[in-house]
């Protein structure tokens, strides 16, 4: 465990889910949680779908928004209907923020806007979840 990890959390026994097809943000966002929450990287909405049967629900799944672009905002009612009471935060780039507010429109709770950081990543995760440590959990530019 890494300095400045809280034990509470550590054990609290959420998970989370990286849904990425970008495998550099799917390593970083693991890296970024693991100490604090169960994290679980996943390259498609399809293998997520697939591991969490039975007991491995998510509560959070981090989704890239390039899925969001490819198949359309349907997704978000596809994921709830496979994972009901999940909490979806879209992870975009700045560049994106328009389709994560479409996500959101459709159901998702939030986003994450790149660049990640440690503490902003966390924070947003304790938010989703209702832990100690909360953030906003729009960020997007569009809101301002």
């Amino acid at each position: 465990m890494q300095i400045g990890v809280e034990t509470s959390k550590a054990v609290d026994q959420r998970r989370v889910f990286v849904v990425d097809d970008d495998e550099i943000t799917r390593a970083a966002l693991q890296f970024m949680l693991h100490d604090e929450i169960e994290t679980h990287e996943i390259a498609s909405l399809e293998d997520a779908y697939e591991k969490g049967v039975g007991w491995l629900k998510p509560d959070v799944l981090l989704l890239g928004v390039s899925f969001l672009a490819a198949r359309g905002t349907g997704i978000i009612g596809e994921i709830n209907a496979a994972f009901p009471g999940v909490r979806i935060l879209i992870v975009c780039a700045k560049a994106d923020e328009a389709v994560a507010v479409e996500g959101m429109k459709a159901g998702a709770h939030g986003a994450l806007v790149k660049p990640l950081t440690l503490e902003a990543v966390r924070k947003k995760v304790d938010t989703i979840l209702g832990r100690g440590g909360a953030a906003p959990i729009i960020q997007l530019g569009m809101f301002k």
